[in-house]
Formats: structure tokens, sequence, C-alpha cells
């Protein structure tokens, strides 16, 4: 989707919004984006193709091969890209700096590419570290939605349904975080409602792939509640 890009320093002063060094309720983002209303739009279009998003950081849960996430050309839209061909039990992470929420709502758009042992991808919130943070994801192999709780980098389900979104199909998944109550919905529709006190502070949010699931993400929205 293509926005207006700005890039600008501005402080935002939002309840459940606090910079991530700090304990108050001012954010420093000196990243590109757009504003729309209260949404605040990563759509990725300004940014150069080959390397990572400004704003974000690259990591894994578990032993990775290698990590490497880039920005992409897809007919002609800028998205951004989890290119590492990793195995078994390590969760591919890219996550926005700066910003740490705690009841929020968010949406991001996502396109399965490819990979042999998963595929697909989704959201991490309430992230404290590369082991320990929430996660809904979507795998077109497997044709469900799955909201999982990783703990000391030990994933465990918590709620799992089916869909039928294939590979090589964008679809858009969103968050809404409240509390403790936790609803995922694929394009608009709700697919999951749970609840769960693990994570109780705020967290930062960012894309999660897989093992070997190549993935494109684009148009990351967030809305502080």
């Amino acid at each position: 989707m293509k926005t207006l890009i700005i890039s600008i320093s501005v402080m935002i002063s939002v309840a459940f919004c606090s910079n991530v060094s700090s304990k108050n309720s001012q954010v420093v983002v000196e990243d590109s984006y757009s504003q729309t209303g209260n949404d605040t739009i990563f759509d990725f279009d300004n940014e150069t193709e080959g390397q990572l998003p400004s704003g974000f950081v690259a990591d894994a849960t578990n032993k990775a091969k290698s990590i490497k996430w880039n920005i992409v050309n897809d007919n002609g839209n800028k998205v951004v890209e989890q290119q590492a061909v990793n195995s078994g039990s390590c969760y591919n992470l890219l996550v926005l700096e700066k910003i740490a929420c705690e009841n929020f709502t968010a949406s991001v758009k996502i396109k399965a590419i490819s990979g042999e042992e998963d595929q697909g991808g989704g959201l991490v919130w309430r992230y404290i570290d590369k082991n320990n943070y929430y996660i809904a994801r979507y795998n077109p192999l497997e044709n469900n939605l799955r909201f999982y709780r990783v703990v000391n980098g030990s994933r465990k389900e918590l709620e799992s349904t089916d869909s039928d979104i294939k590979q090589g199909e964008w679809f858009t998944l969103n968050i809404v975080m409240k509390g403790n109550k936790i609803t995922c919905l694929m394009n608009g529709k709700t697919m999951i409602e749970s609840t769960d006190d693990t994570f109780i502070s705020a967290g930062l949010i960012g894309f999660w792939t897989k093992a070997d699931a190549v993935t494109y993400f684009d148009d990351l929205k967030i809305k502080i509640e």
C-alpha cells in the first residue's frame, strides 16, 4: 500500500506506551513512517532494498544458522522479507525498537513465499527479549492460526484454529491486546479469543517466522489503546 512517507523526530505521549530505556510515557521515534489518525503505519516504501528497515532489529530465538531480513521489491511494492533458511525450533525475529506497548491494536499484511519445514509467520508482542514474548502465527502448510507464549525460549501453544489461506496469498493478521485478553483476527474475522497472564507489562512488537519460512511482511499498523 502506498502512503505518504515522512521522516521526523516526534514525541508521542500515550497511555501504556513507553520508551524501552525508561519508564515514562513518552516515546521518541526517529524513523520513516506515516501517521493516519491515531495509527502509526510502517509501509516500508521509503526504505532501501537489500537492507533492514530503519527502526527494526533482527534476532532469533534458539540457534540460528543465519539471521537475514531485508527490504525487497514485490512487483513494485517494497516489503520486508525473512530470507534465512534455518531449521527446527529456530524462530526468526524482526522487532520494532523504541516503542513498548501494553494495550494496543496491531495489524500486518503477510504472504508466505516458501518453506519446506515451515511457512508463513505472524506477529510478536509484549516482547521482553528474544526468549520471552507472545506470538500469533499462520502456517499454510498446516492450515492453522495458532497463539503461543514463548518463555525462556520454549514455545507453548495456547489456542489453535483452522483457516485456508494459501501460500502466495496476502492476508491481514490483526492482534488486539487489552489487559490479559487477546483477540486474533485474519482478514477482519475473529479467529481466536483467549486470556493469559504470563506477560503483563509493556513490550515490543515485531515479525516472526519459524525455521525455513521465507515470508513477506508489509503495512504494519499500531494503534495504542
